[in-house]
C-alpha cells in the first residue's frame, strides 16, 4: 500500500569541517540556540522544529562539505528580513551574492556558510 507523505523532505544534513564554529555561525545568522550534541556516534546540533522534533528537520555534522556551489541548497526561516540576515551572514564569515528572490509565499537570497554549503536565507511572506 502506498501513500503520499505530509512532506516530501523529512531531514537535512549539512556536513561541517568546524562543529563549534558552524554552531556560532548558524545561531548568529538564524537566531538559533544551537548546542553540540555528543550523545550519538558522531557530534551533531539539531536544527529547531516547533514543536520539537515535528515536521521537517535536520542537523549540522562533522563531515565534508561539496565543493562551494555544488551541493543541495537548504533553505531556512530568519527570524527578521532577507537584507539584515544577509548582513549577518557576511559578518560571520559566510557569502552572499545576487538579488532578493520574491514571490507571494515570501522572499529570499542564496548565501553559503563558512565551508561553502549552500544555503537559502527564507523570509516568511506576511
Amino acid at each position: 500500500m502506498s501513500h503520499t507523505p505530509k512532506n516530501a523532505v523529512v531531514w537535512a544534513e549539512i556536513p561541517v569541517t568546524d562543529m563549534t564554529a558552524a554552531v556560532a555561525f548558524y545561531n548568529t545568522v538564524f537566531g538559533f540556540d544551537l548546542q553540540i550534541d555528543n550523545s550519538g556516534p558522531n557530534p551533531m546540533a539539531m536544527l529547531p522544529t516547533n514543536p520539537p522534533m515535528e515536521g521537517t528537520a535536520g542537523h549540522l555534522y562533522t563531515g565534508k562539505p561539496a565543493a562551494k556551489g555544488t551541493g543541495p541548497t537548504v533553505h531556512m526561516a530568519i527570524p527578521d528580513t532577507v537584507e539584515e540576515a544577509r548582513a549577518r551572514c557576511i559578518g560571520a564569515g559566510g557569502d552572499s551574492e545576487g538579488p532578493v528572490i520574491e514571490m507571494p509565499f515570501g522572499r529570499w537570497a542564496y548565501a553559503t556558510d563558512p565551508d561553502g554549503n549552500s544555503i537559502g536565507l527564507f523570509q516568511m511572506a506576511g
